[in-house]
């Protein structure tokens, strides 16, 4: 029976787009099965004594900045470190990344996910917008429909139940990737995943 990974993540967050890839990569030699499980940082936070990045001290903000461009180079990723379309809420491409895992599996939901941060840190496009979904779905080759879908209550129900279920788990920020109840938080914990996975 294949191990199984929760991914926690927020839409706009720069370090899940780093991480994103090379996870997918990661999880696929693995043979692990992925759950898909964008959430509400938004209550994660206060929850876990986090703060949102306006609110963090100065030299914090600062040295966030520092990180991304060391990490965007050392990976080769293209990132803009302060986008036009940033802070910018996730709730709308959540619910529509919950959709297509739902309707298309996780290997859908996967691509259009690194579509949607792609679309925030290198394209300058907001993904708060109803065209702009519309667009990366298109382009990803999915069902139109899946936007309006996104919007019914029992999606929404799944957002927050997915939420509940990551508070639970434990995870406080994003990238989470947790397996079998251990966590691995970061984009930079990605080699100590990957030892888990060939250990298992």
């Amino acid at each position: 029976m294949s191990i199984s990974i929760d991914y926690y993540f927020t839409p706009q967050s720069p370090w899940t787009y780093l991480g994103h890839d090379r996870f997918v990569q990661i999880a696929r030699a693995a043979g692990a099965a992925v759950r898909v499980l964008p959430v509400d940082f938004g209550k994660i936070f206060p929850a876990s004594g986090g703060l949102p990045l306006g609110q963090r001290a100065p030299q914090r903000q600062a040295y966030r900045l520092v990180e991304l461009q060391r990490f965007g180079e050392h990976l080769q990723i293209p990132l803009n470190r302060q986008p036009k379309y940033f802070p910018v809420g996730g709730d709308p491409a959540a619910r529509l990344i919950t959709t297509v895992d739902q309707q298309d599996g996780s290997a859908a939901a996967l691509a259009l996910c690194g579509a949607i941060f792609r679309a925030v840190w290198a394209e300058e496009r907001d993904i708060t917008s109803e065209q702009v979904l519309a667009e990366i779905l298109h382009a990803s080759g999915l069902d139109a429909g899946r936007l309006a879908q996104s919007h019914s209550p029992a999606v929404q129900q799944l957002y927050e139940a997915h939420t509940q279920q990551a508070l639970d788990a434990g995870v406080f920020g994003a990238p989470s990737y947790v397996v079998e109840g251990e966590i691995f938080w970061g984009q930079d914990r990605l080699d100590l995943l990957e030892k888990k996975l060939a250990a298992e």
